[in-house]
């Protein structure tokens, strides 16, 4: 025991030595990589801005550039910014020190940092950036208030001994432990001889099944991956600026590219001059938000007839135009193209593969030829905007199948994140499709590839292991393909929380009689909505089907209840979705013939563009919404409905074939197919009860509000920043065998 207690001090006065001797470089080093922390929120500030000053300056529009620094500056970490033009400080935030000049800077042909001390006696970090604007020199200068770096030097200082001192006791216990264990079981093997010997069984040899290290390790990894993957979903309240600190803590410095064939903005030129249009997208509507927050680049097909106007020489444009925080770069597409890129090989053959709406898919070899040259342009289009060579890439869609590929060939060292919007069909399904190994194998030049659901993972998996040559891991939810590993995970996409156009909408009794005045309905009259684009998986011929039904069964809501359907038109120049165009209406026409009177129509078919703020002003006025899709990845009209009602009133009538199904599951869930199911359905939602609706609404609107799409961003990325941290252990690991092998 003696021993034991020794072994415990001896250990206790090295520990104790060991903080004497490291705390004093631990604090050096806190104070080095507080500044350092400083350096890089610089950096970061510069390069989200860079383009946009620069783009201000040429303008010469000081308003802009004051607005924007003003902005800027409201972050608290950030002391205040200005720009410096040789000796004057031009455009400085209000809360620059006074004492502050350009002199101060230290300015240079790259950047540079610089410590000054306000005669308040602050320590203040200038940043110096230099900026070239039409020949002309300058520099951005961003000021930091250094006293958090002390404070948190600080507080580092006392932690750091603290633990220390209580790693020092852990030690010398656990040493104590660890003496008493070796001596027990010294002992113990003594026994054992003794008692061998005595029995003449003695056996020098021992024979131990040990686990390999490498394997345990892998093990621990994978439960550690899934424990974080379960708290960043359970503990994570997003919003923009969780997903701005989660990328400035996970992914400073890193590059982020947006690439879609729907563009964010599209300009118009119209009687009045150039207009600006937000298309009706359920991606444009999820993916806007998350690139304001992130900033970077957004690359999309320029499709409006004023597109071309408003770009720079290099096709880029800075949105949104009223408080601009990303770059649009705009890819040009003939109507050759257009046509077989969009129109055939994607319209035509992958969407109507993907959707089992019983519309049979076309595939045209000429089609499939100007799909792949058309990735081969937008994979271009990514390189040239890409200013390093590991950037952040989002690509979305079943217009790009081939472009992961595409992109990796170009750039080996990118994070490729692949996100599927539409669902993926099952093995047989997909089977049909003529280009499923080049399809599958585009997408495996994914780092990260995303489905809205599990199943659609299992259902990629299944066509993987179906038709390609690979190694799929089901533990860890991945596909080796060509040395490559791409992981495969659901991310069920959702909308922002809370909605743009939210802001600054009317109550909902001021809604609700505004619209029945807009459209001469009578003010006790009930309210349907239905919004969409005119395709022919959502179920709109469905729903109208559903209200004849209601209307034959239930007599008396006629005069008393009236469906406002709301279609924009979309795809025009393919017959299907004329001829859908065209039932609509007369179908829609029969039932108000069959079902009203001169001064009713029991269906009001709107078929036009509505803004996003006209849109939820129909879902604040309505009693009820429907989305009958008859196959969908998630729409995200549902989760706007139900975003759209903080009176917490308004039933949801939801296909079970969307996949928001799966979370809005408060909502009245229906099979589309099924008219008169859905009619009773409608009979009962205008019949529940206020207190109903309240509980159910409440516990949709959580949980939208919880799972908003900046923790769909936000996961992704986070996956994309462990990924990527793996794969740079795997480089050092790399490289240390090769120079270790060149020393041997």
């Amino acid at each position: 025991m003696r021993i034991i207690f020794r072994f415990g001090g001896i250990a206790l006065i090295v520990a104790a030595i060991v903080i004497l001797a490291v705390l004093p470089f631990a604090t050096s080093f806190v104070e080095q990589w507080s500044r350092r922390d400083v350096e890089l929120r610089s950096r970061l500030v510069f390069n989200s801005v860079r383009d946009q000053v620069s783009t201000l300056l040429a303008r010469n529009d000081a308003g802009q550039i004051a607005s924007l620094f003003e902005r800027i500056a409201s972050d608290e970490r950030v002391l205040a910014i200005g720009y410096c033009d040789g000796q004057r400080l031009l455009y400085p935030s209000s809360n620059m020190p006074p004492s502050f000049s350009c002199e101060q800077a230290a300015r240079s042909e790259t950047e540079s940092f610089s410590i000054i001390t306000t005669p308040e006696n602050r320590n203040v970090l200038v940043s110096s950036f230099p900026l070239n604007v039409g020949g002309r020199s300058g520099h951005l200068v961003v000021l930091h208030d250094l006293s958090y770096a002390d404070q948190r030097g600080w507080q580092a200082r006392n932690y750091l001994f603290l633990a220390l001192a209580g790693v020092a006791f852990g030690a010398a216990a656990l040493a104590a432990m660890i003496a008493a264990i070796i001596m027990r079981r010294w002992l113990a093997s003594i026994r054992q001889a003794i008692e061998s010997a005595r029995a003449g069984t003695a056996n020098p040899h021992t024979d131990e099944n040990l686990i390999p290290i490498g394997q345990e390790v892998r093990e621990v990894l994978q439960e550690l991956e899934a424990s974080r993957r379960t708290i960043d979903a359970a503990h994570t309240d997003w919003s923009p600026e969780t997903l701005r600190a989660a990328l400035l803590n996970e992914l400073s410095g890193s590059e982020v590219i947006v690439v879609s064939n729907r563009e964010p903005y599209i300009h118009n030129r119209t009687e009045n001059g150039i207009s600006l249009q937000i298309p009706a997208s359920g991606l444009v509507a999820a993916l806007e938000p998350v690139t304001r927050a992130c900033g970077g680049t957004w690359v999309a097909h320029g499709s409006g007839s004023a597109d071309r106007d408003v770009v720079d020489a290099h096709d880029r444009v800075p949105v949104p135009p009223s408080n601009p925080s990303y770059t649009l770069r705009r890819v040009w597409l003939t109507d050759e193209e257009q046509d077989g890129y969009y129109y055939g090989a994607a319209n035509e053959g992958l969407w109507p593969l993907c959707h089992i709406a019983f519309v049979r898919p076309v595939f045209r070899e000429a089609d499939w030829r100007m799909y792949r040259a058309v990735n081969e342009k937008f994979a271009e289009a990514v390189v040239a905007e890409a200013k390093r060579e590991d950037p952040i890439i989002l690509v979305q869609d079943y217009h790009f199948a081939l472009l992961p590929r595409m992109i990796r060939n170009r750039l080996p060292r990118a994070t490729i994140v692949t996100f599927w919007h539409i669902p993926w069909p099952n093995e047989e399904t997909f089977g049909i499709c003529p280009w499923r190994e080049e399809i599958i194998d585009g997408l495996l030049g994914s780092s990260i590839l995303g489905f809205h659901t599990p199943a659609h993972c299992n259902y990629f998996f299944d066509a993987v292991d179906a038709y390609m040559e690979s190694r799929i891991d089901r533990e860890r939810d991945s596909v080796t393909y060509g040395g490559e590993e791409t992981l495969i995970r659901p991310y069920p996409i959702s909308i922002e929380w809370p909605p743009t156009a939210l802001e600054g909408q009317k109550p909902v009794p001021e809604c609700r009689r505004a619209v029945r005045e807009r459209l001469g309905l009578p003010q006790d009259v009930h309210i349907g909505v239905g919004i969409e684009r005119f395709d022919y998986t959502k179920g709109i011929l469905d729903r109208m089907l559903a209200i004849d039904a209601l209307l034959t069964e239930h007599p008396e809501w006629k005069g008393r209840f009236v469906f406002i359907q709301v279609a924009a038109p979309t795809r025009s120049k393919l017959t299907n979705y004329r001829l859908l165009q065209e039932e609509a209406e007369n179908l829609a026409r029969d039932i108000n013939t069959r079902h009203g009177s001169e001064d009713y129509e029991p269906i009001k078919l709107l078929i036009r563009h509505h803004e996003p703020d006209q849109v939820f002003e129909l879902f604040r006025a309505a009693d009820l919404c429907i989305v009958s899709s008859l196959h969908d990845g998630m729409n995200l009209v549902a989760k706007e409905f139900v975003a759209a009602r903080d009176d917490e009133e308004g039933v949801l009538i939801l296909s079970a074939f969307a996949g928001a199904s799966r979370e809005l599951s408060e909502a009245l869930i229906v099979n589309p197919y099924d008219a008169h199911a859905m009619g009773e359905a409608i009979h009962r939602a205008l019949l529940m009860p206020q207190g109903e609706q309240l509980e159910r609404m409440r516990l949709m609107r959580d949980q939208v509000k919880e799972r908003n799409v900046y923790r769909w961003a936000g996961q992704m990325l986070l996956a994309a920043s462990r990924l990527r941290k793996r794969q740079r252990i795997r480089r050092l690991i790399a490289e240390g065998r090769r120079q270790a092998t060149t020393n041997a």
